[in-house]
């Protein structure tokens, strides 16, 4: 039995505690106590009476919620991550029922699988029609019970308030993902006390949380690691997106640079370590630099923090880091240790206060190790097989526009991309000097996602430059949200790298299927990505194709105040790389023609299964 809790005194009271308040004006309230200033959302029947309550909490709150409308839901849900991404803040969605609902599980299993704490609140029909297949109705706890962090529905009004609440606790906690609160329009409608306090008891979660809390590292936990540190001459932190996701980046640069220890990111990890800094070394993976792969395969002790070996940086497990004596793993999820390549050393728990004990221990201890040697090395293997293309050609190629776009940005900007071909030259090209400016589909790689996000990040951070990487499939997918960013006078930059087509998926056809182009090279040549843009209110909309004016252009698009769009024509035929296919080791990564390779004498590069391209 929970033992009685002293009463709060009258100054901590919520100001509206003890008042009546609907079921929407409850939800309203505390997703104002929760710090929320914007909602993303399409209207419908069944979440009426919650849109008029934002109406109404905005009338008199001079507009401190706004809400933004999408041409679709699932545009909404994207808005919501990336505002996410780009704030470390909870994104909120608003939907209705039914398709309201489903146009949102893409965004949510996104969100999931990157990490990205997220609460959707979705209409739902009358308590007394669940069941019925009334108007608009879907199974929304069913549905979205395996793409969701979690879900509730609300059938007893009593417990909207906390549960809302508690939403925003489980998406923000431990591992952050998405949490889906399905509610009924006589929820909705109810009224009854609003109490300004209080959460549902899911004790096993909170337990859960409570020991990822306070599993501290012991003096013998931090001596054991600086003896594998101590016994090293190439360590090499990998960093993956937990770390940005805890916001603990300025704890473990803190501890990379006071040890000289050089880093690698994956794909989600970008801008967890300043890309400009002499200790980085850019992204590792299947499109990783070649330099980052090359030092995975040199280094002799591989530091894991927030990251979990996944398929496109650990393809063949057993042959990740060859050479590494020792593997350490930090992870605020217990389930992913071990659970691909097992380790000498770990620790379950916070990562920011983590790596500040361990920093302060190696520092008390006066530990030091030269590392001179293994510095020169990682400077070689950048000088050696940095990247590159062919820098004199009549048509513009793609990597020459991320740099271009660079010079300006200075790493600075909030990146936000699609997927395909144009999302690794982003990540490949792109600085980032510092957590949350990088904005991409990793887990799920979802086409569609780039201008949804950008314009979430651009509700998130009016400070700065926003611009969406996109490509002319990928942005066909949610190229409605073009609008968006023109009604909402967003300044929004859109680049579309058109090479009329799938790039990515022509890229593993031309190497692993022979060219047979099934599917890929369909109708994608028929937009007018200038007259489209125009036509949603675009007042900045130039298409560039001469190599000669990329720079002009560039400069004059990023100056613009205001929503602005560029379609930049690629050469069709630039790949990227360097690349290693699924299954396949750092040894046989492909190169291309003008990034160098260490292992170019041997054979095999190719041999990919076609079964496992994806």
């Amino acid at each position: 039995m929970t033992p009685p809790q002293p009463s709060p005194s009258t100054s901590d009271r919520h100001p509206l505690a003890g008042t009546v308040l609907s079921g929407a004006d409850m939800i309203v309230q505390v997703l104002a106590d929760e710090g929320v200033d914007t909602v993303f959302g399409y209207s419908g029947g069944a979440i009426l009476p919650t849109y008029d309550a934002i109406f109404r909490y905005n009338a008199d709150n001079h507009d401190a919620m706004p809400l933004i409308v999408p041409a679709n839901e699932q545009g909404a849900g994207f808005m919501a991550a990336g505002y996410a991404r780009a704030s470390g803040k909870v994104g909120v969605a608003m939907v209705t029922s039914g398709p309201g609902a489903t146009n949102t599980v893409t965004p949510v299993r996104d969100s999931m699988a990157d990490s990205v704490p997220l609460v959707l609140i979705c209409g739902q029909v009358a308590t007394a029609a669940i069941g019925t297949d009334a108007f608009q109705e879907a199974p929304v706890s069913n549905i979205m019970s395996s793409a969701a962090k979690h879900v509730f529905m609300v059938t007893d009004p009593t417990r909207l308030e906390a549960t809302i609440r508690t939403a925003f606790e489980i998406a923000r906690s431990g591992r952050p993902g998405p949490v889906v609160v399905d509610v009924p329009k006589d929820v909705q409608n109810w009224e009854g006390e609003f109490k300004g306090e209080g959460l549902l008891p899911v004790p096993g979660y909170r337990q859960r949380m409570r020991a990822l809390r306070q599993n501290k590292l012991s003096d013998d936990d931090c001596a054991r690691f600086f003896e594998l540190l101590g016994a090293s001459r190439r360590p090499l932190i990998y960093a993956g997106g937990g770390v940005i996701n805890s916001d603990s980046s300025d704890q473990m640069r803190a501890l990379a640079q006071a040890f000289g220890i050089p880093v690698v990111t994956t794909l989600m990890g970008i801008g967890s370590f300043d890309t400009t800094d002499a200790l980085s070394l850019h992204m590792l993976g299947m499109h990783g630099t070649a330099f980052a792969n090359y030092a995975v395969e040199d280094c002799d002790f591989l530091i894991a923090i927030g990251a979990r070996f996944d398929d496109r940086v650990a393809g063949l497990p057993d042959s990740f880091a060859p050479n590494a004596q020792a593997i350490a793993h930090f992870d605020a999820d217990a389930s992913e240790i071990n659970k691909v390549k097992s380790v000498e050393w770990h620790h379950v728990g916070l990562f920011a206060p983590t790596l500040s004990r361990l920093l302060a221990y190696g520092r008390e201890q006066g530990f030091s190790t030269d590392l001179s040697e293994w510095h020169q090395h990682i400077a070689g293997l950048k000088v050696d097989y940095a990247m590159n293309y062919a820098r004199d050609t009549a048509m513009i190629q793609p990597y020459a526009v991320i740099e271009a776009i660079n010079v300006h940005t200075d790493g600075r900007a909030v990146i936000a991309t699609g997927v395909g071909q144009h999302q690794m030259w982003a990540a490949q090209y792109f600085d980032f000097r510092e957590p949350r400016l990088w904005l991409t589909s990793g887990s799920m790689g979802t086409m569609g996602f780039g201008l949804p996000a950008a314009i979430g990040a651009a509700c998130a951070r009016r400070d700065k430059l926003v611009i969406d990487i996109d490509g002319d499939a990928s942005i066909r997918m949610n190229i409605g949200e073009l609008e968006t960013a023109t009604t909402y006078n967003l300044p929004v930059k859109v680049v579309v790298l058109n090479n009329n087509g799938d790039g990515m998926v022509k890229q593993w056809q031309k190497l692993f299927f022979k060219g047979r182009l099934s599917a890929s090279d369909k109708s994608l040549h028929k937009k007018d990505f200038i007259k489209a843009a125009e036509a949603d209110g675009f007042e900045f909309a130039q298409r560039v194709s001469d190599p000669a004016q990329l720079a002009d252009t560039v400069a004059a698009f990023l100056d613009f105040q205001g929503p602005a769009f560029l379609e930049v024509v690629i050469d069709p035929d630039a790949g990227v790389y360097p690349m290693v296919g699924p299954g396949k080791t750092y040894r046989q990564m492909i190169t291309g023609d003008h990034i160098n390779n260490r292992h170019a004498n041997e054979t095999g590069e190719t041999d990919v299964d076609a079964s496992e391209m994806f």
